[in-house]
């Protein structure tokens, strides 16, 4: 997990500083990553605009033995200076499904997306931490982090 969040920024800052962005885009889909304390999910993700400033995303995640569905309405708003850089915060739904059970989860999250201009891909970060409801009572996992790789299409 290490090297995947060194990887992970080493690629941004490298990036971010060699390419220029583009502020807007209506639709990308790819790859959704969510880590932290306990399991780490990987699987497919997709953002959708209703609005210059308003976001729908939408993630199924997998990991050993358990699938993670989620989706998130997210308010995006412009980094002074910075082209291509938008802050986000939101929350949503999820359901995490395993062998003998479900829980419920409520996720807010706060983060970064960048959109790069010479390439149709996105990158976000953030963190969103699990309030999560089951059978047997409540559990809060603050320690969860997303991060997304996605192919821009329109």
């Amino acid at each position: 997990m290490k090297r995947i969040t060194k990887f992970v920024f080493v690629l941004c800052v490298f990036g971010l500083s060699q390419l220029r962005a583009q502020s807007d885009y209506k639709m990308a889909a790819g790859l959704g990553i969510d880590f932290g304390s306990g399991q780490t999910y990987v699987g497919p993700s997709a953002k959708f605009f209703l609005a210059p400033d308003a976001a729908i995303e939408a993630d199924v995640l997998f990991a050993s033995g358990s699938t993670l569905i989620q989706a998130f309405y997210e308010y995006h708003g412009a980094i002074e200076s910075t082209d291509g850089l938008k802050w986000y915060a939101g929350v949503g739904p999820g359901v995490t499904l395993y062998d003998g059970g479900s829980n419920f989860l409520i996720r807010p999250l706060v983060g970064l997306d960048f959109k790069f201009n010479t390439v149709p891909l996105a990158l976000t970060f953030d963190w969103r931490p699990a309030l999560g409801f089951n059978g047997d009572g409540s559990d809060f996992e603050a320690a969860r982090f997303g991060l997304g790789f996605r192919y821009v299409l329109d």
